[in-house]
């Protein structure tokens, strides 16, 4: 595991230990990427000679892992996060299936990272492929994009995906556990302990249009997803907005309540959520590096 030297510019110390607290249970309770999405990424790849991934803000390396479990032959990734623990998450998550693919974790906030080195026999080589998934709110985007363009392939692509989250998604049961989360922490949506988020101050689109990527197209995935009462609470300390350290010792209280919420909202245990996963797939115009 690669480890420049801190601090790392881009995400302030308290979101640093906001996401290494949550490292434990993001495995489990984070969902993963539709199949769809999926395919399209690895379609991305198809006719690259040595397939590389850089995953940006990887968590515990869900991209890389659909990846690799859905037949892409990449041969090296490069997963970036600011947090240890997540990435010591990736390691035990990805190692099973790499097969004859290698991997560098390199602990760097996405905005500050730069290639520490070529791979192996490859002096020219660079990723074919960058993913930011559910990530890229957090990263000083035209910083990003511009390291992108350094480093990545010609013809290479960006991945810029997610689909909100359950503070964002419009259904009666979000609703009033939305209503519960600001009884307790305030009206204002919470990004960890010590502020409140902020909307990114252009689109996503925008940043792309600006930036050496400016040739993409939108990808729309409809999802449902099925959560029982213990599953929401799972997830919740896995967020910014609602993690555990944000309620301090009003903890047990804040999850009682919800849980008691969510089986009243539940009709036969289960809570639904119909989400779009939403993938921007930029590359450099036709001519450009």
């Amino acid at each position: 595991m690669t480890y420049p030297e801190g601090p790392f510019p881009g995400l302030p110390p308290e979101q640093e230990k906001m996401f290494e607290a949550a490292a434990l249970t993001y495995a489990r309770h984070r969902p993963g990427l539709p199949d769809a999405a999926v395919r399209l990424l690895a379609d991305t790849l198809r006719g690259r000679p040595s397939p590389v991934l850089l995953d940006l803000g990887t968590g515990t390396g869900q991209v890389p892992f659909a990846l690799l479990s859905a037949g892409a032959a990449l041969t090296h990734i490069e997963a970036v996060d600011v947090s240890p623990q997540m990435l010591h998450q990736a390691r035990q998550t990805l190692t099973p299936v790499l097969g004859h693919c290698t991997l560098t974790l390199v602990h760097a906030a996405a905005d500050a990272y730069e290639p520490l080195a070529t791979l192996p026999g490859e002096p020219d080589s660079g990723p074919d492929l960058i993913t930011c998934c559910r990530s890229y709110h957090w990263m000083n985007g035209t910083t990003v994009l511009e390291m992108a363009d350094r480093v990545a392939t010609p013809g290479a692509a960006v991945a810029i995906m997610g689909d909100g989250s359950l503070w964002t998604h419009d259904a009666d049961w979000t609703r009033a556990l939305r209503e519960l989360i600001q009884l307790y922490l305030g009206s204002e949506r919470r990004a960890g302990a010590r502020r409140p988020y902020a909307e990114p101050r252009r689109s996503y689109e925008e940043d792309l249009a600006a930036s050496p990527f400016s040739d993409f197209t939108e990808h729309l995935f409809p999802v449902t997803r099925t959560w029982t009462p213990e599953e929401v609470l799972g997830y919740l300390r896995t967020t910014s907005f609602a993690g555990l350290e944000l309620f301090a010792e009003r903890h047990r209280a804040f999850e009682d309540e919800a849980l008691a919420l969510l089986h009243a909202q539940s009709a036969d245990g289960s809570l639904v959520e119909e989400a779009t996963f939403r993938v921007l797939l930029a590359r450099r115009p036709e001519g450009a590096r």
